[in-house]
């Protein structure tokens, strides 16, 4: 089996809508609509996938489920690291089968993503509860041509991950809360 190289960076972006704009305006073309995605990260008591600096995720989104494993990122200006993604009929079985193997569920996130493609990227608008973030994946030259396109340069780019965006955000703000979720109306 061939790894497959996952290459990304976010952009802080003040509203979907301006993101949304200045997409649009780079010339990308809508990909896939706006959907809530729910992610859930496993790992086990000791924390081994974290302490590696890898992540094994179960996303559910429109009702289908994909499970991602994430090895760790290698040093440079863009996060890169190998990763493995498949397609699961039940998320839910899934992470059952996942806790009676050991591995527990300890962090959520969610997040309303739309797509967009242009060249050898996709450009993911996030809809966060701790703000609007532009991923572009995809090839070196494709992302820094994107970037430039959207007006920002490599001083921008955003390698965090999701949960240390959260954590800083709490922190930040002083909010509780161990997961990244939208209030429930």
């Amino acid at each position: 089996m061939t790894p497959t190289i996952e290459r990304e960076v976010k952009l802080r972006f003040d509203s979907p809508d301006q993101a949304r704009a200045a997409i649009v305006a780079a010339g990308a073309t809508p990909l896939r609509c706006r959907r809530l995605q729910e992610d859930a990260l496993l790992d086990t008591e000791d924390e081994s996938l974290r302490r590696r600096q890898c992540a094994l995720r179960i996303r559910t989104e429109s009702g289908k489920s994909l499970l991602t494993f994430k090895g760790p990122v290698h040093p440079g200006h863009m996060k890169t690291r190998e990763e493995h993604e498949t397609v699961v009929s039940d998320g839910a079985v899934l992470q059952h089968v996942f806790e009676e193997l050991g591995l527990h569920v300890w962090f959520r996130y969610e997040k309303y993503r739309e797509e967009y493609a242009a060249e050898d990227v996709t450009i993911g608008i996030d809809e966060t509860p701790v703000g609007t973030y532009v991923e572009i994946e995809g090839g070196e030259e494709g992302i820094l041509a994107m970037t430039r396109a959207l007006g920002r340069t490599p001083a921008d780019f955003i390698l965090e991950s999701y949960r240390g965006l959260f954590l800083s955000h709490r922190e930040a703000y002083g909010l509780l809360g161990h997961d990244m979720v939208f209030r429930e109306e």
